[in-house]
Parts: C-alpha cells; structure tokens; sequence
C-alpha cells in the first residue's frame, strides 16, 4: 500500500525517526485485523538504527505487536546491534542508517561569547554578546546577551533550548551554566558543572549534554561529565585516555568523538570515541595533521574537522573520517586560515564560523558544500571576532 512507499521515502520531514515509527504503528492499530500482516515489511522501511536506543529498549521492543511477530524482535535487535556492536554495522543497508532529508531544513545559528576585536588574539576581551545566523536569509542578528562573559565556552542544544556552558570570563574559568530560550530571547541559570573548565568539547548524545576535557585554569583535562536537563545535574563519567584541551567534539554514529587538542606540551593528532553504551573510551585512526583549537562536526555519514593549529601554523587545511575503513582524507581546504574556529552544521552544508587567522580575529563566516566540495563565504558575524562557541538550534518540524 501507499503508507509502504511513503515509510521509505528520504523526504519525509520529522525531527526523530521514531516519529515514523508511531504513525507507521498508529496506522496498524486503527484496523489491526488487516494490517497487521504488513507490519514486517512496515517495520522494514523505518530506520530503526537511527530511533535512540532508549527508545528501542522502552518503546519499540515492548510493543505487543513487535513482541508478538519474529520478523519484527530481529529487526529491532539488528537496530540495538548497530548501537552496542560497532563491527556489525557495515552489513546495513545503507538506507537504514540515512537520515532523512529533513535534516536539509536548516536551522538558526547562534554564536555565542567569545571575544572582542584585538590586534593580537589573547589580548582580546570576553564577551557576553549573543547573535544568531539565518542560514536561509543569510543574515545575522542580535539577542539577548548572557549574564556572564564567557570566552572558550561549551555550547550545547537541548529540546529547543541553548545551553553556554563554563569558558573564561577574563579572570577566571567557569563551573557556571547558562540556558538561553529563543521563545522568550532570555537567559536563565543551570545546574553548574562538578569542575571550571574552558575550551572543553561540548555535544549531545541520548538528550544528555556532555562535556570533555578542557582546561581549568592550572592543567588540560581529562575528565568528562554529564548533565541531564531533567534533573538539572551533572555527573561524571569514564575520562578520556589523554588530556585535551581545544580538542574537536562530535557525536558521530552514535558515539562521542574527540580528535586532536593538546595537553599543554604536545598537540595531539589522535582520536578516539566514547561509546555510552559501555561507558568505555576506544582510539581509531589518527588525523593527518595534528591540530588543536580546530572545529569538528559530523554530516550524512562522515566526520570533518577543519583548521586549528599545529604549534608553528595556523591551518585551513580539512579532514574528513570514514568509519567504515577507518581513515582520514583530505577535504579542500577552507579559503581562510582559522584557529579557534567552530563548526556546525546545519541543512546538509558544514558552517566554519569566526576563529583567529594568525594576524586577527575573524567575523568571516565559511559554508562548506558536500555537493560541488566547495567552502564559500557567507554573511559575516555582525558583533564578534574571535572565538565564539556555537550551537544550532533546529526549525521545529511542521
């Protein structure tokens, strides 16, 4: 029927895959007696890999009808598979573990501290400034700025709300958290972190905000800890087998990525990943440069990093990961040098945003297309130069 071909399309426009999940089981529900027989080859069409495992356990698996079919238990333990057994995933097919294009829409970019105009990079001021990007009318603006400058702060995004994590305030590092509301363009405090730390990696994985490593003022870091926005806590979790500080941070295929950073002696180019699952750190193949305050950010199913620096230069070179063979290769490069530079992204482009050149803070903006592999400039920030911490907060699905 036409809900089988509608299930498989790349177009559909949800937020969560498990979004089809519930209409595709909705859809059963309102005539089980004749539907139920399709729902194999529904199950088939939805992505369950891309569903959270949470879901998976809580939802998916203790669904009479999943639990009462054995073509339906196999598919969801094939979905739980991918995200406990790394090593199983490359017999997928390949559509099962693409996201759907809804990811194309693109999503408002706020820039967030970090500091003011300077001819040299450290003598810069931290800022409280806050601006947002409309990657669609390539325009930014103002917003509410924060309670406290921060410089080489965490940013994170959690169910529409953007969350300044730590930095520098220009005296001191920071335990202090931050959460901003785009709604009502206001700031509000959270719950602080157990340790002050600027220039940590700061994602989100399973709806949990995850900060990694950093620097508190005496030593590069270590440690990493995690905040629940339910119960407003934090809570440490396994370190990381180095100390980084301005390392790239990612959630990519479902694991934290930590590339490259430095540990006050040495700028690193290894790599490894935290899976949440087993609570344990693993390394994989090391980036062609090492690099330090660089920007990482995962798109479709690569991983990039791009500039930084490397203790003598300030790169625009990138570098892009395939997990399936496990390298790095090249990526043409940025058109700009950029230190200190963060990456996001957001309606299928990578957005390389601010970072120092050598000479100067930067207020450019790089947009890096993966259909003609080509980085373009883009509006510059109007309020910032330098490095600023960066989040995307998406457009609510329609």
């Amino acid at each position: 029927p036409d809900v089988l071909e509608l299930t498989s399309r790349d177009e559909l426009h949800v937020k969560l895959e498990e979004q089809v999940y519930e209409a595709a089981l909705a859809w059963v529900r309102y005539d089980r007696e004749q539907r139920e027989a399709c729902l194999p080859e529904l199950l088939s069409r939805i992505r369950l890999p891309l569903c959270r495992p949470q879901f998976l356990t809580d939802r998916v698996q203790q669904d009479d009808l999943v639990r009462s079919c054995h073509k339906c238990r196999d598919l969801v333990d094939e979905a739980k598979d991918y995200h406990l057994m790394p090593e199983r995933r490359r017999p997928l097919l390949a559509f099962k573990t693409r996201p759907r294009c809804c990811t194309s829409i693109a999503g408002l970019i706020y820039a967030v501290g970090g500091l003011n105009s300077a001819a040299n990079f450290y003598a810069g001021d931290s800022l409280n400034v806050v601006e947002v990007f409309d990657p669609v009318a390539n325009h930014w603006e103002k917003c509410q700025p924060m309670t406290t400058a921060r410089s080489r702060v965490g940013v994170a995004v959690v169910n529409g709300l953007l969350y300044a994590i730590g930095g520098y305030d220009g005296q001191w590092r920071l335990s202090t958290v931050e959460v901003y509301n785009p709604e009502t363009d206001s700031w509000s405090r959270a719950g602080s972190m157990n340790s002050k730390r600027s220039a940590m990696g700061t994602v989100v994985l399973d709806g949990q905000i995850y900060v990694c490593g950093g620097y508190d003022g005496t030593s590069s870091l270590n440690s990493v800890e995690a905040y629940s926005p339910e119960t407003d806590k934090w809570t440490s979790v396994t370190p990381m087998s180095s100390n980084r500080s301005a390392a790239g941070v990612t959630v990519f295929e479902g694991r934290i990525f930590v590339s490259g950073g430095h540990d006050g002696l040495q700028i690193f180019n290894s790599v490894e990943y935290y899976n949440p699952h087993t609570a344990s750190w693993h390394s994989v193949a090391s980036m062609s440069n090492k690099r330090c305050r660089h920007g990482a950010a995962s798109l479709g199913s690569k991983l990039f990093v791009c500039g930084g620096y490397d203790g003598s230069a300030f790169l625009s070179v990138a570098e892009v990961y395939n997990s399936a063979s496990d390298q790095w290769y090249l990526l043409v490069p940025m058109n700009t040098r950029r230190s200190r530079v963060s990456l996001v992204t957001t309606g299928g482009r990578l957005y390389a945003v601010g970072g120092y050149d050598g000479q100067s803070n930067l207020s450019s903006v790089e947009m890096y297309d993966p259909e003609s592999n080509r980085w373009t400039f883009v509006a510059p920030m109007v309020c910032h130069e330098g490095g600023v911490g960066v989040g995307c907060v998406p457009l609510m699905a329609i």
